[in-house]
């Protein structure tokens, strides 16, 4: 009977793990295909520039040559990937890992940002639609979750960008109604526990029965959600960081996506698709069943 919940615990971990290695690889070798199969491919540029070599040109395009087998680069490129080589961009002229270490803390920082200012107005909007329970809050806040679900992030940015503001407090927009709608709904039944009853009818502080009674028993369905919202902050940073012109990865994807740079973009993917399966493996292994169909 001792030994149930480790073995448990081992195999549920095993499987995300898996789980996250296949979706990650499946995800590099599309972003791979994608780009092979885009119309442009093989087309280089470098034969509009007379001052090349015709032997430059030629290694050039042996070098495309070479990335037309998907299966057969996707396994070169896993076999560097296992040595540590991540690759070499031709469009930047610069190793893939030099490339990915100078713009990762651009993205994380703009993510960090856009999670924490999600959380922040997400957590405002709920808390007073769950303490006064009147319909014209209720319904005002809903509103205004749901115009920034169906506002692109893309969109946002440049709004923001037109009034002088960071572009990037765009991903917070977009965190927003996933953080007010699972609060808040969560908030509202556990305010309707026994037990927060009892302390409200004591005449216990607002604040001391928020924090003694209330986020006890939502903390872990609260931990699980914060996966969702670095998932989703993960997927508006993309276009938010190209329309801001911000140096991260999002605007590094564009750039490698204009020029076709195959060993960029397949490393690019992996590492999205890596931190997007992650995030959302951590939130399931953390999400109470009772409280799944709510995220």
């Amino acid at each position: 009977m001792g030994t149930e919940k480790p073995v448990k615990f081992l195999h549920t971990a095993g499987r995300h793990l898996l789980a996250i290695l296949l979706t990650a690889l499946i995800g590099g070798l599309a972003g791979a295909t994608l780009v092979r199969i885009a119309p442009g491919f093989g087309i280089q540029e470098s034969d509009l520039n007379l001052q090349l070599s015709s032997e430059m040109r030629r290694s050039l395009h042996q070098q495309d040559a070479a990335e037309r087998n998907i299966l057969s680069y996707y396994g070169h490129y896993l076999s560097s990937l296992a040595k540590g080589d991540l690759g070499y961009s031709r469009s930047m002229d610069r190793p893939v890992s030099e490339l990915l270490r100078d713009r990762l803390p651009e993205t994380l920082q703009s993510i960090a940002i856009g999670v924490a200012g999600g959380w922040l107005l997400g957590l405002a909007l709920a808390l007073p639609a769950t303490w006064k329970r009147s319909p014209l809050y209720s319904t005002t806040a809903s509103v205004i979750s749901g115009i920034f679900v169906c506002i692109p992030s893309a969109v946002l940015a440049l709004l923001f960008l037109v009034v002088g503001s960071p572009g990037t407090l765009a991903i917070a927009l977009v965190v927003l109604p996933k953080v007010f709608r699972f609060s808040r709904n969560l908030l509202i039944k556990t305010y309707a526990l026994p037990h927060v009853l009892t302390a409200k009818a004591r005449g216990l502080a607002p604040a001391r029965i928020l924090g003694f009674h209330v986020l006890p028993n939502i903390a872990g369905p609260l931990l699980a959600l914060a996966g969702v919202t670095v998932s989703i902050a993960i997927g508006a940073a993309i276009p938010v960081e190209v329309v801001c012109d911000s140096p991260g990865l999002g605007q590094l994807a564009w750039k490698a996506a204009l020029s076709r740079d195959v060993p960029l973009l397949v490393n690019l993917t992996l590492m999205i698709a890596l931190a997007t399966v992650a995030a959302n493996s951590f939130s399931d292994a953390l999400t109470p069943t009772s409280t799944r169909d709510v995220l």
